[in-house]
């Protein structure tokens, strides 16, 4: 077996930054989960229909891989990306780093790998991989996956090769921190406000804060949308709240970068920041309960109420993060 020591396999709540967590801490830079999802400016928002999607799709962070590339640009890290449609190539790609002792993180499909219970197709999904022997491979994935675990590495083949929505082509990558690394305190205001000006400012109406208030108006038609309400309402609002790393769309995680960011900076702007999505946190989970009630129920009251609290969040949202541009 090859394997790099002393990992420290802890797993987290969102993929992403459970694997960059892996990376850094063997780099010698240990932050919370708040404050990698934070520095990387990953929350965000999408509402996303088309007439070849089952049911719409509601989002609350960056796409894929974009939260790793900006916590690198923002804390100087070496970001070294490798992508092939050859499957030898992808494997010495991955074993090659493991071989030298450095860990290296995966995007894949999830649905193959041996230890998911909910086998569905998703191509974003990222782990840290820190060893391997003949059969199997040796991953760290979040903490509802287990932590530590493995697959096959038939399986792991399989996830790295698969093709669709938001895949890659075995997508491996390694981080590599300065000698002399930034400070993650004095990059705190540049990521605040890339985030802010992000979800301010969209290039079109399903994004930032528009793209909330845009399902605001679409959420109370969806038992109408819905060939299945029973099953899509309540699943949609699981993914609300388990995908959205533990409820709420990723503002938990947001609410938290703000709070211990108030710590370290005197800002009014912060705790604004910081009281206005710790209120809206609690409000996207009621959202979320609603859209599973009106699918068990078959009542549209609860969607109109669900439509209601999204028009607050949009604004709520919005005067968040008009705060928080102003921070600096």
């Amino acid at each position: 077996m090859v394997q790099v020591q002393d990992i420290d396999a802890r797993g987290m709540q969102h993929c992403e930054t459970t694997a960059l967590g892996v990376l850094l801490r063997r780099e010698g830079l240990d932050l919370s989960e708040p404050m990698l999802f934070g520095l990387g400016s990953g929350l965000s928002f999408i509402y996303w229909d088309s007439k070849s999607m089952g049911f719409p799709f509601l989002g609350g962070r960056v796409k894929p891989f974009e939260l790793t590339r900006n916590l690198a640009a923002v804390l100087g890290l070496e970001l070294v990306v490798e992508e092939t449609t050859s499957p030898r190539k992808a494997w010495h790609n991955v074993a090659a780093p493991i071989d030298a002792g450095r860990p290296v993180g995966l995007q894949l499909d999830s649905y193959h790998l041996d230890y998911f219970s909910t086998k569905v197709h998703f191509g974003g999904h990222v782990v840290a991989m820190y060893g391997y022997d003949e059969q199997d491979a040796y991953l760290v994935d979040t903490a509802p996956q287990g932590g530590a675990v493995s697959t096959s590495l038939a399986g792991l083949a399989r996830a790295r090769a698969e093709r669709g929505p938001m895949t890659a082509r075995h997508r491996s990558f390694t981080l590599t921190a300065p000698s002399t690394p930034t400070s993650p305190r004095d990059r705190i205001i540049p990521a605040i406000r890339t985030c802010a000006d992000a979800f301010l400012n969209p290039p079109i109406a399903n994004l930032g804060h528009r793209g909330i208030e845009k399902a605001a108006g679409q959420v109370p038609k969806w038992l109408r949308r819905s060939d299945n309400p029973r099953e899509d309402l309540p699943r949609a609002a699981v993914l609300m709240e388990k995908a959205g790393t533990g409820g709420a769309l990723f503002r938990n995680l947001y609410r938290d970068f703000l709070a211990e960011c108030a710590q370290l900076i005197d800002s009014s702007h912060l705790r604004t920041g910081h009281r206005l999505y710790a209120e809206a946190a609690t409000l996207w989970t009621q959202v979320a309960e609603l859209v599973a009630t009106s699918g068990e129920s078959g009542n549209t009251q609860h969607l109109t109420q669900a439509g209601a609290l999204l028009h607050d969040l949009s604004r709520i949202e919005r005067d968040a993060m008009q705060a928080l541009s102003m921070q600096g």
